[in-house]
């Protein structure tokens, strides 16, 4: 889709907020209480596939849970403390919320 320098601005700015005030995701349609009810219900209208669930023993008990979520966390590097990583970070990335 091509837009008007004016109306991208304008589409854009639709979604800053005014100062002082905060973006809430705690409520819609992926919110924590009924997030994957919906997701499962939007896929089931939209005749998407199913996500595929990792069998039980594809789980490797080696690699640890991450502290914040839960999640599968890939260690990529170990070093002592006070030692300097071999791998650097790559540039950061800036990631804008539009949502």
């Amino acid at each position: 889709m091509t837009l008007a320098t004016d109306e991208f601005i304008r589409r854009f700015l639709i979604h800053v907020l005014p100062k002082g005030f905060h973006r809430i995701r705690h409520y819609g349609l992926l919110a924590k209480t009924s997030g994957a009810d919906n997701i499962a219900r939007a896929r089931e209208l939209l005749a998407g596939p199913k996500p595929q669930s990792e069998p039980a023993d594809a789980t490797d008990h080696n690699q640890p849970a991450c502290p914040c979520c839960g999640g599968r966390m890939i260690i990529i590097e170990t070093f002592p403390r006070g030692a300097t990583p071999r791998h650097q970070p790559t540039n950061p990335i800036i990631r804008i919320d539009t949502s």
